[in-house]
């Protein structure tokens, strides 16, 4: 692994508490994909989230029954994401850690959650060899579909000066792209596509 932290912090913005309609109805379909997806796992268990910001998909995990155990590298976002838990009244052991240092903290768990962090990454292959040290059978990841979420941005008149792109964003993969990376270190359970996100349930290769 690289000197430097595996998972940079990025952009905090809480995209599950936006009050634009647009911005809520693409947060329901990842959502609703998000909970299928988990759904198709079958677990009840013990599962981590790396990168949790602000905890929402921590806490659906934990409305499962799911023991829940969660980490951010943004401290401003764990804290939220504490608060949030507490008024739920969910327990959810929350910590600020970047990827990199979780398998020194975390034992592995069935289930590992690892959403809208990737494409922050310099080295994608050292995390994932990361995330599959930490899961002792699935993985549930999302990134960003390019070049469909550039040019929602530049519709948007953001980010114009860098094509789109949004700050923070290192690593860009289309649908296939992102597949084909995971297809070389796990198995491929499915594969969904809420816009503008490529959402992959894998297993663990034995």
């Amino acid at each position: 692994m690289a000197d430097r932290p595996v998972q940079p912090a990025g952009n905090f913005y809480d995209k599950y508490g936006s009050k634009n309609p647009i911005a809520r109805w693409l947060m329901a379909r990842f959502l609703r994909d998000f909970d299928a997806l988990v759904a198709q796992t079958g677990h009840t268990g013990r599962a981590i989230e790396i990168g949790c910001g602000e905890g929402e998909l921590s806490m659906r995990l934990a409305r499962r029954g799911m023991t829940v155990e969660a980490c951010d590298i943004a401290a401003e976002a764990v804290a939220e994401a504490k608060r949030r838990a507490g008024a739920a009244q969910l327990d959810i052991a929350f910590a600020t850690r970047p990827l990199e240092q979780a398998r020194q903290h975390y034992a592995p768990a069935e289930l590992v959650v690892c959403c809208e962090v990737m494409e922050h990454l310099d080295d994608p292959a050292a995390a994932l060899d990361e995330l599959a040290a930490l899961s002792q059978r699935y993985l549930l990841v999302s990134v960003p579909r390019e070049p469909l979420w550039r040019a929602l941005n530049l519709a948007r008149f953001h980010y114009v000066s860098d094509l789109g792109n949004t700050p923070g964003h290192v690593q860009h993969w289309s649908k296939r792209g992102f597949a084909n990376l995971l297809a070389k270190r796990f198995h491929i359970e499915a594969v969904r596509s809420p816009l503008p996100w490529t959402m992959v349930l894998c297993r663990v290769a034995p």
